[in-house]
C-alpha cells in the first residue's frame, strides 16, 4: 500500500503541471473515403490496383502518390499489403448481389433472408415443423454490398458463433417474446406477421392464424438468445431444447455458394411481415 501511494505522489506534480499548461488537443475527422491514397477494398485478384505496391523504400498508392519508408503511410500499407496472402482465401468472389441490402429495423430485405434461412435450415436438421424463427438485429454486423460478393462479406455479417437451436415453446411465451419486442425494440422475426402499436403488440398471425396461447409452436433461434443475450430470454419455460453444432456462418455461407451455384443472384425482398403503426 505504501509503494502504491509513493507512485501516485510522484506522478502527482506532472499531473498538475500537465493540467496547468493552458494546451489543447484539437482533434480533426477525415472521411475515409479513398481520397488521400485512391485505397479500396480489394478481392484475391486486383491487390496491386486497389491497396498499391511496396517497394523496399517506397508505397506507391492506387492514386500515384509515393510515401517513403520513414511514413506512417508507408508502414500501414506494408502491414496490409503483405497480410494480403493470407487473406487470399476471404477476398474470394462467391455471389453478385444486385443491390445494397441493409439491416434495418423493423424488417429488412437482409433480416428476412437471414431468418427465413435460419428457419428452413432449422426444420430440415431437426425433422421437425419450424413455426416461428426469432434472432437479434445484433447478430448482423454489416450490410450486404451491391455487385461482387466476398467470402468476407459474408463471414464479416455473420461473425459470431451461436449455434443454431430449436425450441418448442407455448404459444403464451411467443407472445411474452413478442410483446417484449414490441416494447422494447423489435427483433428479427420470421414465419410470423405482427402489428405493433404505441409498444403495445395489437395482433400476431403464425400460418396465417392468430397466435393461440395454448398451442405448442417449433421454434429457430440462436445460442446467445437462449439465456439473456440481449436480455432475451427465448429457452424460458420451453418445453424442449435442442441445441445443434452448426454455427449462423455454417448456415449462411452454404446458401450463398448454393446459390452461385445455381447461377442465381444474391437477393431478398421484405414482405411486409411486420408493420409498426406511429401515430401521426
Amino acid at each position: 500500500m505504501f509503494n502504491y501511494m509513493k507512485r501516485i505522489l510522484l506522478f502527482l506534480p506532472l499531473v498538475m503541471l500537465l493540467s496547468c499548461c493552458g494546451e489543447s488537443i484539437t482533434w480533426k475527422r477525415v472521411a475515409m473515403d479513398s481520397s488521400r491514397t485512391g485505397v479500396i477494398a480489394c478481392n484475391a485478384d486486383n491487390v496491386a490496383q486497389a491497396l498499391g505496391t511496396i517497394s523496399d523504400s517506397v508505397y506507391t498508392a492506387p492514386n500515384g502518390r509515393t510515401f517513403t519508408k520513414e511514413s506512417a503511410t508507408y508502414k500501414v500499407a506494408q502491414s496490409l499489403v503483405n497480410a494480403q496472402p493470407k487473406m487470399a482465401d476471404l477476398k474470394t468472389v462467391i455471389g453478385y448481389s444486385p443491390r445494397e441490402m441493409k439491416k434495418e429495423k423493423p424488417e429488412s430485405a437482409l433480416s428476412d433472408w437471414f431468418i427465413d434461412e435460419l428457419m428452413r435450415y432449422t426444420e430440415q436438421k431437426s425433422g421437425k415443423k419450424v413455426d416461428i424463427g426469432i434472432t437479434n438485429f445484433g447478430g448482423i454486423r454489416v450490410d450486404m454490398p451491391v455487385g461482387d460478393v466476398l467470402k468476407d462479406d459474408i463471414v464479416s455479417m455473420f461473425p459470431f458463433k451461436n449455434n443454431l437451436c430449436y425450441l418448442e415453446l407455448a404459444g403464451t411465451e411467443v407472445r411474452a417474446l413478442l410483446e417484449q419486442f414490441a416494447a422494447t425494440g423489435w427483433q428479427v422475426v420470421g414465419g410470423a406477421r405482427c402489428v405493433v402499436k404505441d409498444g403495445k403488440l395489437v395482433s400476431a398471425e403464425i400460418d396465417g392464424k392468430p397466435l393461440d396461447d395454448k398451442r405448442i409452436y417449433g421454434v429457430c433461434t440462436i445460442s446467445f438468445l437462449l439465456n439473456g443475450g440481449d436480455d432475451i430470454f427465448v429457452a424460458r419455460n420451453a418445453k424442449r431444447l435442442d441445441i445443434y453444432p452448426e454455427y449462423i456462418i455454417d448456415v449462411m455461407l452454404p446458401y450463398v455458394l448454393r446459390t452461385t451455384a445455381e447461377g442465381k443472384n444474391v437477393e431478398y425482398e421484405t414482405d411486409g411481415r411486420i408493420q409498426i403503426i406511429k401515430e401521426n
